[in-house]
């Protein structure tokens, strides 16, 4: 049964009022003076579709939630909104924002084209809370090798772990973020677990907010949402996760493996007692000097290798104590001083982003998009509105439908330039 204009202004008070914003907050996004608000509001004023989509926005809500029979006054999304009270100081709200639209997005177009999630399960790992930051390494180094088992990955490199992290049922996002924010996780009951990082950020470092937000997702499931920010690192579930992912990425048998293929790791000197049934054996062996010492040029490969940070690697390193603290000071100075990129450069190691590619996002979503607009389960100007969702422009989307096959001639003359 449809509601009336009165229901809908009620709904969109209380929408409003549940994500904290204000009347003069909403006149100002919509273009209008607070009196029109507060008019929409008591049910005086018909809303546009266009109004009521910026509204869903803005509220971090799916526009059929507005308009459904049932209306959810309050919503784990506007729970996360008031658990991080200081989300509009710095940003965060409109990330989440974001977050929330892009996953009603993607569950919008998955369910026009019958793609489910239902039968994929996310593993969980029962672990207490951590009392401390040493027990909050040790599980997440736990976890993250029983993650690798698995999932079947042995020692290897992860490879790209956005697609890594979809495979297990939950989805993935990127959107711009400030600086401080590295990524957010949301367990929203109609978009499901949903990670979103700060496309912002290095490569190397988005590979390692995939995984930390990966370890909120596993370990975490008694919160609504979690915002990483550098501000937080100190506290124990961040510590937690950011110890799964140094481990998930670069795990100990991978990284003594490759450091062992270059003939290095080894301790300076090796004493064994071999015993047989005459007796015991004494075995003693020395390397030469310095032929263990791991070099720059060693860490920049293994870090290719892995697809992760020359600092991340150092710290994995020295953790595991194949460098000492000395050499980590020094590896980290020779660092800083640029001299890990112009080893790569010199040895052909510049990210290609065979690893992970900044777009993948974009990509799936887009092709879900086309598919969707194939199957003319949505319009073309809804797909358009979808590739500006993600950052491409109209010429762009417009010149992505010709290729591919399914452009609307008429559309297309009105919007191609001459």
């Amino acid at each position: 049964m449809a509601i009336d204009q009165i229901e809908l202004g009620r709904r969109i008070r209380q929408a409003r009022e549940s994500c904290g914003m204000t009347q003069d907050e909403v006149a100002e996004k919509l273009g209008v003076s607070r009196p029109i608000v507060v008019q929409i509001e008591q049910g005086k004023r018909p809303v546009s579709g266009i109004e009521l989509q910026t509204l869903a926005y803005l509220f971090a809500r799916d526009i059929r939630d507005l308009l459904a029979d049932e209306f959810a006054e309050d919503d784990v999304v506007h729970a996360l909104f008031r658990s991080h009270e200081d989300v509009g100081e710095d940003g965060v709200k409109q990330a989440l924002r974001d977050c929330i639209a892009l996953g009603h997005e993607l569950t919008n177009l998955e369910d026009l084209l019958g793609i489910s999630r239902a039968t994929i399960t996310v593993a969980t790992y029962s672990h207490a809370f951590p009392r401390s930051r040493w027990e909050a390494i040790q599980i997440g180094e736990h976890v993250a090798l029983e993650e690798r088992r698995r999932l079947g990955l042995g020692s290897a490199a992860l490879g790209d772990v956005s697609s890594l992290i979809e495979a297990q049922g939950i989805r993935t996002g990127t959107v711009s973020m400030p600086d401080s924010v590295s990524g957010l996780t949301i367990s929203h009951p109609k978009v499901g677990p949903f990670i979103v990082i700060n496309d912002r950020h290095s490569r190397e470092r988005r590979r390692f907010s995939w995984c930390h937000e990966y370890a909120h997702v596993l370990l975490d499931k008694d919160t609504i949402g979690m915002v990483s920010r550098e501000s937080e690192r100190n506290e124990l579930r961040e510590v937690r996760a950011n110890s799964f992912a140094a481990n998930f990425l670069l795990p100990e048998e991978g990284v003594r493996q490759f450091v062992a293929s270059l003939g290095k790791g080894a301790a300076s000197r090796i004493h064994a007692d071999i015993f047989d049934e005459a007796g015991v054996v004494a075995i003693d062996s020395r390397t030469d000097p310095a032929t263990q010492e791991i070099q720059l040029y060693d860490v920049v490969q293994l870090a290719h290798s892995y697809g992760v940070s020359v600092p991340s690697t150092l710290y994995r390193l020295r953790n595991l104590k194949l460098v000492s603290e000395p050499e980590f000071e020094r590896l980290r100075t020779m660092d800083s001083e640029g001299r890990s990129k112009r080893i790569a450069s010199a040895l052909g190691l510049e990210t290609d982003g065979s690893l992970e590619q900044r777009g993948e996002f974009q990509r799936r979503f887009l092709a879900l998009g086309l598919e969707a607009l194939r199957r003319e389960k949505i319009s073309q100007a809804k797909f358009l509105q979808l590739a500006e969702r993600v950052g491409v422009s109209q010429w762009i989307a417009q010149d992505l439908l010709v290729n591919a096959g399914i452009d609307d001639a008429e559309a297309q003359s009105v919007l191609l330039p001459e």
